[in-house]
């Protein structure tokens, strides 16, 4: 150990909090662990040296704690934890490891990936029943001891009602690289989102609730880097309240003023009147299976941390698809969950959070759970319950899919919205009857137990997977430049080229192209549930074809910011339609018992029958809805030719208005209509939205 201390005694200090906790005079430290034999603490100096080792001296309820005078924040410090490795019973404990606190708030470097990050001998016949001991200290990023001082005077919560949430799904390097308005050095950067050219778009655009890919600490697959890639989406983490380094400005910034630019991005949303949604993976971490690497949690518990087979603990239940799967039945590893939720919400402010592979959460050890005890957690929760909870319910283990599974309280992402909205412009004839449930916010999955239309999260785009301006352009997905021979990414995309796989000067084509983006942006925000809109997709960004953007840190997942004409009208028109959504509440329905009359139309007058409801060919229809105030029809047309299209007779003194027509999106003024009973024609592949 050449010159590192190990003499200093510390003091008993207190169990809680978990983590890292300066009172002005020390740190307390306190770390869970039920299998463990001992606790070293290591403190490293400014270079990241290993200048010390000390036992915490106490263990109380599974807690070993300890006090040390003078330590203050700035202090860099992890983890070395003795006890068996005895893998075949899922104790993988390897003190020549350091290890990462769970609780850190701060974490300084980065991963140099080695062999040392791995407990056993990699070349070994017996794989990670061996022990390695080499000392992975010198390759690991470190924890620090965090100043969480801010003032927050003056913010103030937009607490946007779900009815009239509209969230904008983006990530904070990807949306400034290439910004003009933002200077080089803070692009990619909470201090570049932060800046007011940015939020005046967005705020611009009429939506409401800002949703960010994950900003927790996590590293980039080794697998990825020696490919020359990064994980870009963030789905890999390893500290949950730590945020994301190079997105806080690196390591040049103090521990204190990497917090301070994720909060200040924070107030200046919030100054717009807009809510920032963080996307979190609590369902794995970044240490993989058997085989993958000792960084934190594995090497504190791993027996208790993870889900392993019940029969032979050495191997890992992988419900996530990503090698491990976090146990929240162990009530130690509930509690992390809910106090990094806590965290987010009273000490860094955010709104809410979108959970990734959501299902994962409200597993047991008999399967998925909707009175789970993390969803009872959440639910009895007098911080959490007050803020948007957004689940993603699937996952890919038994019974994992879960969409509309979800318990009151909660919204879902409904994949359900997308496929069939897709299906229906791209094919029409065949898909009316889900199209219409999507349209008019999936009762069939989200009308009960009170539950209301804003449960369902709809969306036609999103993250992975096609932007929209792709789902226009490309037949196929094109992900060469991910380096996995196109085997990676979805393949049943619902996309639909028109006659030309990828960019093409057709004028034709290019026409009812742009006529599909708005026919698709018109039926998402003029469909009852909570509309998402992916990031660029409001003036066409595209990612030349490639559905899998996740290690493409590069101008292919980068949002592009100069802009052509098609881009600029379609810009105008999304803006256009969201604010049409603020100001008509017929068209955000709150409530499945708001007394609204929803009415379907066929084209040649009347209501929709059930004989036409089931006519295969019929890719045409109507939506009439009526309050006490207003009176709304959409037509929707999927056919490639006009449809007449019978009116409901109008009013006396009250003729229908059409406000949006797709195929006429430069024409903004409203244009009332003759009360003469002629059927008003719909132009081919186009949406029309008629008030009065």
């Amino acid at each position: 150990m050449g010159d590192i201390k190990t003499d200093r005694r510390a003091e008993a200090g207190r169990p809680q909090p978990l983590g890292a906790t300066f009172d002005g005079q020390g740190t307390n430290f306190a770390i869970f662990s039920a299998y463990a034999e001992r606790v070293e603490l290591c403190l490293f100096d400014e270079n990241q040296n290993e200048i010390e080792r000390v036992t915490l001296p106490e263990y109380t309820d599974e807690i070993w704690h300890g006090y040390l005078p003078g330590i203050a924040p700035g202090q860099i410090y992890g983890y070395r934890v003795h006890g068996p490795f005895k893998p075949e019973e899922g104790h993988r404990f390897n003190p020549n490891k350091l290890v990462l606190d769970p609780y850190a708030k701060s974490l300084v470097g980065s991963i140099a990936w080695n062999d040392a990050h791995f407990a056993y001998d990699m070349n070994a016949e017996d794989k990670d029943l061996s022990f390695d001991e080499r000392d992975s200290a010198p390759f690991m990023p470190k924890c620090e001891v965090a100043d969480t001082a801010f003032d927050w005077t003056g913010d103030v919560r937009p607490n946007v009602p779900w009815d009239k949430t509209v969230f904008y799904e983006t990530h904070v390097r990807g949306y400034t690289m290439l910004h003009p308005d933002v200077a080089e050095e803070i692009r990619g950067t909470f201090d570049g989102l932060s800046q007011k050219e940015v939020i005046a778009h967005i705020k611009s655009l009429g939506v409401t609730s800002v949703e960010l890919l994950p900003v927790h600490a996590f590293l980039d697959d080794q697998h990825l880097e020696s490919k020359g890639l990064k994980n870009f989406w963030g789905y890999n983490t390893i500290g949950f309240f730590a945020p994301m380094g190079r997105y806080a400005g690196g390591e040049n910034k103090s521990g204190r003023a990497r917090l301070a630019s994720f909060k200040n991005m924070v107030r200046a949303f919030h100054n717009a009147g807009l809510e920032v949604i963080l996307d979190v993976v609590y369902n794995h971490t970044a240490e993989g299976n058997e085989l993958g690497p000792t960084l934190s949690f594995k090497g504190i518990d791993n027996l208790s941390y993870y889900r392993t087979m019940p029969d032979s603990h050495r191997y890992y239940i992988n419900d996530t698809g990503t090698g491990n799967t976090v146990n929240l039945s162990h009530p130690r590893v509930l509690q992390m969950v809910m106090d990094s939720l806590r965290y987010w919400v009273e000490e860094m402010h955010v709104d809410g959070f979108r959970f990734d592979l959501g299902t994962i959460l409200g597993r047991e050890t008999y399967g998925f759970d909707a009175r789970s005890g993390f969803f009872d957690a959440i639910g009895q929760d007098p911080v959490l319950r007050q803020v948007k909870l957004v689940g993603e319910p699937w996952d890919i283990g038994p019974g994992g899919y879960q969409v509309g599974g979800f318990p009151p309280g909660w919204a879902e992402w409904n994949d359900k919205y997308r496929d069939n909205v897709r299906d229906y412009w791209k094919q029409g004839a065949g898909h009316l009857g889900d199209f219409a449930a999507r349209v008019t916010g999936s009762g069939d999955i989200y009308d009960r137990q009170g539950r209301r239309p804003w449960a369902g999260v709809n969306f036609v785009t999103a993250h992975d997977g096609f932007t929209l301006h792709d789902t226009v352009t490309y037949n196929e997905k094109h992900n060469e430049a991910n380096g996995e021979d196109g085997k990676d990414g979805h393949g049943d995309n619902r996309s639909y080229n028109y006659g030309v796989e990828g960019e093409t000067d057709d004028e034709g084509i290019v026409a009812v192209r742009e006529r599909q983006k708005r026919n698709f942006l018109a039926t998402l925000l003029f469909s009852h549930g909570t509309p998402m809109i992916l990031a660029g997709d409001e003036f066409g960004r595209t990612q030349g074809g490639n559905n899998n953007g996740y290690c493409q840190d590069s101008e292919i997942s980068w949002v592009h910011w100069d802009l052509n004409e098609n881009n600029q009208k379609l810009l105008a028109f999304t803006r256009r339609l969201v604010k049409l959504r603020a100001e008509h509440a017929i068209l955000r329905r709150a409530s499945f018992r708001d007394g609204m009359g929803v009415t379907w139309l066929n084209p040649g007058g009347g209501e929709q029958t059930e004989e036409q409801w089931g006519d295969a060919g019929a890719d045409c229809i109507g939506l009439q809805l009526t309050t006490d105030e207003e009176q709304a029809i959409l037509i929707f047309n999927s056919h490639d030719g006009v449809v007449p299209f019978a009116l409901p007779a109008a009013e006396s003194g009250a003729p229908w208005r059409v406000v949006i027509d797709t195929e006429t999106p430069d024409e903004v003024e409203e244009r009332a209509l003759e009360s003469d009973g002629e059927p008003l024609e719909i132009a081919a592949r186009s949406l029309v939205l008629l008030m009065r």
